[in-house]
This record gives structure tokens, C-alpha cells and sequence, in this order.
């Protein structure tokens, strides 16, 4: 009896199954970059707003606070789009002509809110908190990059999963003063630009990010004491009056000089009172 397949049939089984292993391969490789790219996350795409708001314009030319658009920044789980009455607050003054600014005047005067854009919109199966993070030393640029810098506004993060869990299981390269919490252009501490923090004990009724006080002002130098209460004193742009970080040094306290940002975020962590890091990336944090 004849034979049904040929010797080389075994050759071509073997090369079938190496073949078919580096196309599952292949398609999975393809699938996951698929997932990461700007395609899926938006990452850098600037959305078709009604009004092409600029925030470079308002923040860096203008000086106009975080928390003056994001009133809830500090205090709820988001961070608040700002109303058309914020926009009026100034625009009923000037460019009240600007036929750029007619959704904003017909939004006031019909009352319906003007239908922006969501760029940072995680899923609904996502719970984030904006007031916890803000209140435990995360910077706003941390997040969504230097927002200052933008004409139009855009994702500078992924604010995928991957992305979250790498700040959550090392929190201390992303830890900063509570007084720079809004300055976009905050740098880490080095050798050339140090930063000394002290510990003033938790304060009752506030976040334990204001039990820390830091300046960039030796406090060793003569009237370095005074002169970085007066630094402490007075919010940086973005920082208002008796907000984060805006209390007095008192001469008690010990100042420690931290020269770059792993040696000041462990000292945060610490203060700060964060948890560590198999509770922060316990799964009920985002997901409730």
C-alpha cells in the first residue's frame, strides 16, 4: 500500500507549527503596542475643543492660579471644569466683541454649559482622587506635564494602569514640597539647588503634607532663618494666601539639607504619612 504523505510532510508539520507560534507571537506583540499607543490613549492628541482655550496664555502670560478654574481640586475627587461664569468673571470686561469667545456669551445668556472635551477621562470602573493626591505632595505638572507650556491642552501621560502602578510602587520620585505643589516648574533637589525640610508635627484639621515645611533658603546662613520664613511665607504663583505651604518657619524647627530627589522623597514618605507600597497598590485604591 502505497504511503499517504510524503517524508517531507513532517518537515512542513514542523514548519506549520513554527510558523503559526510566530503569528500568535507576532499578533501579541502587535495587540500590546496597539493598547500603549496614542491610537488607544490619546496620549498627545489635542481634542477639537468648542473654544480653543489656551492655558499657556492664561497660566504662564496672564499668572492665572490653578484653583481658580479647579475650585475643587484640593477638596473632591475631581477637579472641577470651571463654569461659564468663570469666564465671564473676565470676559464680560474684555474681548467682549471676540467672535472666538461667541460660544462663551451664547452659553451665559442661554444658561446651557459649553460641551468641552474631556483629555483626562479615565474609565467609569476607575475611581480617582484628585484631593488625595494633591494633599499628599503630587505636583499638578507630575500628572499632566508642564500645562503652562500648552497652547492647547493635551494628555502628557498614558493615565493607563502600568503608568499609575509605577508612581504607586515607588511614590518618592514623585513627592515634592506642599508649597510647590502648583509650580509647573518645580525642579528635584541636587547639589547646585538644594532643598532643606523640617518636620513641624501634625496639624490638626489640615493635610500631613503641611506638617512639613521646606525652602529653598539655607536656614544655617546668617538670617538664612528669617529669610526662609519670609520664602515659606509668601505662595509661589499658583498658591493662594494661607493655602498649602503657607505658614511661617518656626525657629525650633531642625532643617534637614537634602541634595537630591530620592533622599528628599523617602523623607516625605515618612512625614507625609504615605502608605507603603503593597497598600498603595492594593486593588480597592482605584477600583471600588
Amino acid at each position: 500500500m502505497p504511503q499517504i504523505f510524503d517524508r517531507s510532510s513532517n518537515a512542513l508539520a514542523r514548519m506549520s507549527l513554527v510558523l503559526t507560534g510566530l503569528i500568535v507571537i507576532a499578533l501579541g506583540v502587535t495587540l500590546d503596542q496597539l493598547q500603549r499607543s496614542p491610537w488607544v490613549t490619546r496620549q498627545g492628541q489635542r481634542a477639537d475643543q468648542p473654544i480653543p482655550f489656551s492655558h499657556e496664555h492664561h497660566v504662564q502670560g496672564l499668572g492665572l492660579q490653578c484653583q481658580y478654574c479647579h475650585t475643587t481640586v484640593e477638596k473632591s475627587s475631581y477637579a472641577g471644569i470651571p463654569p461659564t461664569r468663570t469666564c465671564m468673571n473676565c470676559h464680560a470686561q474684555i474681548w467682549t466683541n471676540a467672535q472666538l469667545l461667541q460660544p462663551v456669551r451664547q452659553s451665559w445668556a442661554t444658561g446651557q454649559s459649553i460641551p468641552w472635551v474631556r483629555v483626562h477621562d479615565l474609565p467609569d470602573f476607575v475611581y480617582f482622587n484628585h484631593a488625595i493626591h494633591v494633599n499628599k505632595g503630587i505636583g499638578c505638572e507630575t500628572c499632566h506635564g508642564r500645562v503652562d507650556q500648552m497652547p492647547l491642552m493635551y494628555a502628557q501621560n498614558t493615565l493607563q494602569m502600568e503608568w499609575c502602578l509605577d508612581c504607586h510602587r515607588n511614590p518618592v520620585k514623585n513627592l515634592r514640597p506642599a508649597s510647590e505643589i502648583y509650580n509647573m516648574a518645580w525642579k528635584s533637589p541636587s547639589d547646585d539647588h538644594p532643598v532643606w525640610c523640617a518636620a513641624a508635627g501634625n496639624k490638626s484639621g489640615v493635610p500631613t503634607a503641611q506638617s512639613v515645611d521646606c525652602t529653598t533658603k539655607n536656614p544655617a546662613t546668617p538670617g538664612g532663618a528669617e529669610m526662609a520664613a519670609m520664602d515659606m511665607a509668601t505662595p509661589p504663583v499658583g498658591v493662594q494666601a494661607g493655602g498649602l505651604g503657607a505658614a511661617a518657619i518656626p525657629a525650633t524647627l531642625h532643617f534637614e539639607k537634602f541634595t537630591s530627589q530620592k533622599q528628599l522623597g523617602r523623607f516625605l514618605v515618612v512625614h507625609y504619612k504615605i502608605r507603603n507600597s503593597r497598600d498603595l497598590m492594593s486593588c480597592e485604591v482605584c477600583h471600588r
